[in-house]
Order: C-alpha cells, then sequence, then structure tokens
C-alpha cells in the first residue's frame, strides 16, 4: 500500500482494529507512516500516540500484542481496517476490546470455515482425506449418505439423546455440504435460499401459487 493519504490528518491515517477471526473490533488506534511500516516488518500492529506523541507497539508493556493478519485501505485512502490476532485482552482496562464487549467467536461462523475447508478438498484431492474418498464415490453415494446420516438423525431424535442427535447432525451437515460442494453449490446457496423464505412476501406468493394450482 504505497498511497495511503497521511496528510489529510496531519501524518496519521486511523486504524480500525478488528479480529481476524471473530470479526470484531477490538479497538481504533492512528498511525504515522513509521508506525504503518513497522507494523509491516515487525507483525506486530504499532501505533502512534497522540497523547505521548511517539511510536507504540501494542502489548509491548502487557504482553497483548495484536498479531497481524493483513490490513486493507478503504476507498478514500485515509482509513485502515488492520485485522489481527489479539493475545490477551485488547483494552488498557483488560477487556477484550475498547467497548467493553466479549470478543467469542460465533460458532455458526464456523460452517464458513468447514466449507472452505471442503472445496479446497474437492479442488486438490488429496491423497488419505475421508473428503477425498466421498468425492471420488461419485454423486449417488455421496447422497446416499446424506440419507443413512437423515436417518441416523431421526432415530435419534425419536429414540435418542439429545447428545447423540447433535452428533448425528453434525455428520448429516457435513455430508450434505460435501454433496453440495460436488455439484458447484455451498451453504451460502442454501442461505440465500432460506432467507428468501423469510420474506413474508415470498410467503404470501407461494400461498397465491398453491390457491391458483
Amino acid at each position: 500500500m504505497t498511497n495511503i493519504d497521511f496528510d489529510k490528518m496531519g501524518g496519521l491515517v486511523p486504524a480500525i482494529i478488528q479480529d481476524a477471526t471473530t470479526r470484531k473490533v477490538l479497538m481504533l488506534g492512528f498511525m504515522n507512516n513509521e508506525a504503518y511500516e513497522k507494523t509491516i516488518n515487525t507483525g506486530k500492529v504499532t501505533f502512534w500516540s497522540r497523547s505521548r506523541q511517539c511510536l507504540w507497539t501494542k502489548g509491548e508493556t502487557s504482553g497483548n500484542f495484536l498479531e497481524l493478519v493483513s490490513m486493507q485501505l478503504d476507498c478514500d485512502c485515509d482509513t485502515l481496517l488492520v485485522k489481527a490476532n489479539p493475545l490477551g485482552p485488547t483494552c488498557h482496562k483488560g477487556t477484550d476490546t475498547c467497548w467493553g464487549e466479549d470478543n467469542k467467536a460465533d460458532p455458526i461462523l464456523f460452517l464458513s470455515e468447514l466449507q472452505d475447508f471442503i472445496t479446497n478438498r474437492f479442488k486438490q484431492m488429496p491423497e488419505g482425506s475421508y473428503t477425498t474418498s466421498l468425492f471420488k464415490k461419485g454423486i449417488n453415494k455421496m447422497a446416499q449418505k446424506v440419507g443413512e446420516e437423515a436417518c441416523e438423525t431421526i432415530i435419534e431424535a425419536t429414540n435418542g439423546t439429545n447428545e447423540h442427535l447433535v452428533y448425528e447432525s453434525a455428520d448429516l451437515l457435513y455430508h450434505l455440504i460435501v454433496l453440495l460442494t460436488s455439484k458447484g453449490l455451498s451453504l451460502n446457496d442454501v442461505a440465500i435460499e432460506l432467507k428468501k423464505r423469510h420474506d413474508p412476501e415470498w410467503d404470501r406468493q407461494r400461498r397465491i401459487d398453491k390457491a391458483n394450482k
């Protein structure tokens, strides 16, 4: 990034710090060109302290460093979005964020990671991978596996325990993602469909279509 506009704010640009995993906004700091370069070179997020008028690397006294993952420049070239992995609380008051929020990952976000993982397996087909073996068996076998997992989920729902129901549901969802991926689809496509159905207008139109049949 060589086109950062440091002149607009007298040599500084705001740097929004976001947890690379949870996507929570952790803090806001300011960087000058020297702080930006040091962040790039050390891999630890560094700011310009306006109160002390010096560089400061977050965590240099507390040990709660912000390990750099990526930096993006906004459309006006005067604000940075810095994605980082925090090593401990970010705020000097001991909280996870400077807004007092808990910085915990939403488990539902893992589904996106899982989709990416399965997509990469489909592209790379590494030997020894269970996911690869499923792809190689073809659509019919993959569809059959989804059916088997659905049956096991039903059995646990009607005669099993909640623990086993969750276990079998995880198997079902995993194999469904594999099947979707093999067809060039993903969980995103399913989410888009569900979002459409959540719209009251969709339900109204469905009722009209059903009445006209």
